[in-house]
């Protein structure tokens, strides 16, 4: 709950200090991504360490699809015994986005996702929806920020509230390095990767 009124507190408070017009909501990235489950018993907490692809295009002048697919791995060991883990992410939806001033613009994305564990090959599989609102903007040239609040629910999933922070540093209008981290009661996933806008 901390981690809400901590996310919300930022959405209502976010100061970005310039034009949002440098905003590209067409890019391609990939990178390194980190998970850390919580997954109540004790000791066993995997850090899985694996890699990440995600891109979005805009269509028209306000909305955008968009799509992305992690996946991590690791020996988890517990109680003396070694554990091959897996953890897969896919997600694809539409966002919409506009301006709410000279500074930053609003952004919505409702997506399917889909999420897969693997131990020792026994697996199970989570599918339902998300809902994300935020704010994204440009804090100088070449550094901007996103804040979103998000809410998981339906199909698999029992209704969990998800905050996301991620922020990028642009070389040019092409180029740039992402970092993000995306984080529930149950897992924090971390992200870096580089980015090409379009």
């Amino acid at each position: 709950m901390k981690k809400q009124l901590v996310l919300a507190a930022l959405l209502a408070s976010a100061p970005f200090v310039a034009s949002a017009e440098g905003l590209s909501y067409s890019y391609v990235e990939g990178g390194y991504t980190r998970v850390n489950a919580d997954t109540g018993i004790s000791g066993f907490d995997p850090e899985l360490d694996g890699g990440y692809i995600r891109g979005s295009a805009e269509l028209g002048e306000n909305f955008t699809i968009f799509g992305g697919y992690s996946k991590t791995q690791d020996d988890v060991r517990f109680s003396g015994f070694s554990f091959d883990t897996d953890f897969e992410t896919a997600e694809i939806g539409f966002g919409y986005h506009a301006d709410i001033s000279d500074r930053a613009d609003f952004i919505a994305e409702l997506s399917y996702l889909r999420q897969e564990i693997d131990i020792d090959g026994i697996s199970g599989e989570a599918k339902g929806g998300k809902l994300n609102l935020g704010i994204r903007g440009e804090m100088t040239d070449n550094l901007e920020g996103w804040v979103k609040a998000g809410y998981v629910d339906g199909g698999d999933f029992e209704g969990d509230f998800v905050g996301t922070l991620g922020g990028q540093y642009k070389f040019n209008q092409t180029w740039g390095i992402v970092g993000e981290v995306e984080f529930n009661d149950e897992t924090t996933q971390y992200m870096i990767g580089a980015r090409a806008s379009f």
